[in-house]
C-alpha cells in the first residue's frame, strides 16, 4: 500500500479533493509497492519558484516531480514529491477543451510515473510513458489525454 499525503497550498475549492488525488496516485502502483509520496497543490508563484530553482526555467508549469531515494516511515520506500499548479492545470484544461477532472487525474498519474523513473526525453521514452498513462487513465474511467478533444 502506498500512502499519499496531500498538501493544499491553494484554496481547496479550486482543486480535486484528497480522496480523488489519492486514488489517482495509488492507481499507478501495484500491490507489491509499499511506501509513501506527497502531492502538493501549489500556486503559480510557487510553481514558478520551484521550476526556476530546480530546472532553470522562469515560468510556472503543470507538474513538477521530485523523486526520492530513501525509506519511508513505514519501512517502505519514499517515492518523492509532486508539485501540481492548480492555475496551470485549470488553464490547460480550458485551453485544450478537456475536463478539468480528467486533466487533474492525468497530471497526478504523469507525475507519479516520473517518480517511478518514467520520462519522455526521447521518442521511445515518450511512447512508453504515454502508453502507460493511457492505460492507467482508462482504468480510472478517463479518455486518452493525448487525443485532441473538441473545444466547447
Amino acid at each position: 500500500m502506498v500512502n499519499v499525503h496531500v498538501q493544499y497550498a491553494v484554496r481547496p475549492s479550486h482543486v480535486p479533493d484528497e480522496s480523488s488525488i489519492t486514488r489517482w496516485a495509488q492507481s499507478v502502483f501495484d500491490k507489491s509497492h509499499r511506501g509513501e509520496l506527497t502531492v502538493r497543490l501549489v500556486s503559480e508563484s510557487e510553481s514558478c519558484a520551484l521550476n526556476k530553482q530546480y530546472r532553470g526555467l522562469n515560468k510556472s508549469t503543470n507538474v513538477l516531480s521530485f523523486p526520492a531515494d530513501w525509506a519511508s516511515d513505514d519501512g517502505g520506500e519514499y517515492f518523492g514529491d509532486l508539485a501540481i499548479c492548480a492555475d496551470v492545470v485549470a488553464r490547460e484544461s480550458r485551453d485544450q477543451g478537456k475536463s478539468t477532472t480528467a486533466h487533474w487525474a492525468h497530471m497526478v498519474v504523469h507525475g507519479v510515473l516520473h517518480l517511478l523513473g518514467y520520462d519522455h526525453q526521447s521518442n521511445d521514452e515518450a511512447v512508453e510513458m504515454e502508453s502507460r498513462e493511457i492505460g492507467l487513465l482508462a482504468g480510472l474511467g478517463f479518455d486518452n489525454p493525448y487525443e485532441q478533444e473538441h473545444s466547447h
